[in-house]
């Protein structure tokens, strides 16, 4: 009995034993662990930082937009008309006054032909007035003044005689008729060469005809020069809408010519950059045909209105000598250069961080801490922003893709 009684208390022993180990090897693990995380959280967290660099500094607005011409004239006709000839292509270059597209005009030339026969017609009548009219009426008149002379003088005679009794009074009475008819010729007569003279009524009329047959002529011959269509400048043909053959109507495009020597740029901005925008600034341009080959531009127009639809601002820029062919409608993209600072400190932009109230701070790393400062920003270029107050050339800032916090204790894991 007491060798069985001294066997299960050894069992017993052995299993306290066994449990006492298990828990020891717990409890190990356990203080690995917590020396492991003691010690991982004195290196701190990995952190990725960017460094403050300084130098040269440029803001500018960046945008889109198209090459336009000074001066864009669509040709297109004032009359229906059949196209007779179309006699430049796009691309071919015109001088002003020269003519581009012809169209049917034999009708315009008979009306016209028909105009001058009345100028004319109008200038013989004014011939015929000064040359015939008026010195015969001169001539009549004359003659019926002495005519009246004469009657005069017969009736006086009459009446002289008719006192001597030799004759009688019929004879009287026939006088005085003949001197009163003379008297009106006079007067017709005097009317006529009045009316016939170089300030009377026929002249003014055969004046007031010629005017009209001008004006007609004129007329007709603006209409047929509209059947020639011409450059109204010196340009460039950029495209052609219809071919000979075709018929023209009234306003429709036949070409399109770009004139002038001067190139602008026709774009538009974000209305919250036009506080940076100023007049005369500098700017710099690529088309997207010649990337590398940027041309300088200078902001000559700002619109006075914002488009509410859209929200932006319209903007014009001049574009200087450049050293190959730009396009009408070519796409380019525009840097307007706004503000230039040869020795600013320069972080990236999205190493900024904002406070609940709209306040700019970063995460310094500083002696393996992270250390909140606040920022005062300058210039905002592409990619980089000027920090006024704050931070020194060399400070190593955390950027926000870390969660780590003021007064965390950091590692660097990069540098960006």
């Amino acid at each position: 009995m007491r060798q069985g009684t001294n066997r299960g208390t050894a069992i017993k022993h052995n299993q306290a034993m066994k449990i006492t180990r298990t828990q020891w090897v717990l409890l190990a693990v356990l203080v690995a662990g917590i020396l492991g995380l003691i010690i991982f959280s004195a290196k701190g967290k990995a952190v990725e930082v960017v460094v403050v660099t300084q130098g040269p500094m440029v803001q500018s607005v960046v945008t889109t937009g198209r090459i336009a011409s000074v001066a864009r004239n669509e040709l297109a006709s004032q009359s229906t008309a059949r196209i007779e000839a179309i006699l430049v292509r796009e691309g071919d270059t015109v001088q002003a006054g020269q003519v581009l597209v012809r169209l049917r005009d034999d009708e315009a030339t008979a009306n016209l032909a028909q105009a001058r026969a009345a100028v004319a017609e109008a200038r013989g009548r004014i011939r015929q007035l000064t040359t015939v009219q008026e010195p015969v009426s001169a001539q009549h008149l004359e003659q019926a003044r002495a005519a009246d002379i004469q009657a005069v003088r017969e009736l006086e005679r009459a009446r002289d005689l008719l006192k001597q009794g030799f004759v009688s009074q019929s004879r009287v009475d026939d006088a005085q008729r003949a001197a009163t008819a003379s008297s009106a010729a006079v007067r017709s007569a005097s009317a006529q060469a009045s009316g016939n003279g170089a300030s009377g009524a026929e002249a003014a009329l055969a004046q007031s005809r010629l005017e009209q047959a001008l004006a007609a002529e004129k007329a007709e011959a603006t209409r047929l020069d509209q059947l020639s269509l011409r450059a109204p400048a010196a340009g460039t043909v950029i495209s052609r809408a219809a071919d000979p053959g075709d018929t023209a109507q009234i306003g429709r495009t036949i070409l399109t010519l770009v004139s002038g020597d001067e190139t602008r740029i026709q774009a538009s901005v974000d209305e919250k950059n036009l506080g940076y925008l100023k007049l005369g600034q500098t700017a710099r341009a690529t088309a997207d045909a010649f990337p590398q080959r940027p041309f300088d531009a200078t902001l000559t127009f700002i619109a006075p209105a914002v488009d509410a639809q859209r929200g932006t601002v319209d903007l014009k820029l001049r574009v200087d000598k450049t050293m190959y062919t730009l396009r009408p409608d070519m796409t380019v993209s525009v840097e307007i250069i706004t503000a230039q600072e040869p020795n600013a400190l320069k972080l990236p932009s999205d190493a900024v961080r904002r406070d609940a109230a709209g306040g700019a701070y970063a995460l310094v790393n500083r002696d393996g801490r992270a250390e909140k400062v606040a920022l005062t920003l300058g210039l905002r270029g592409i990619g980089s922003t000027q920090i006024v107050t704050g931070l020194i050339a060399g400070d190593r800032v955390i950027t926000p893709t870390t969660s780590a916090e003021k007064g965390d204790r950091v590692r660097e894991q990069r540098q960006r």
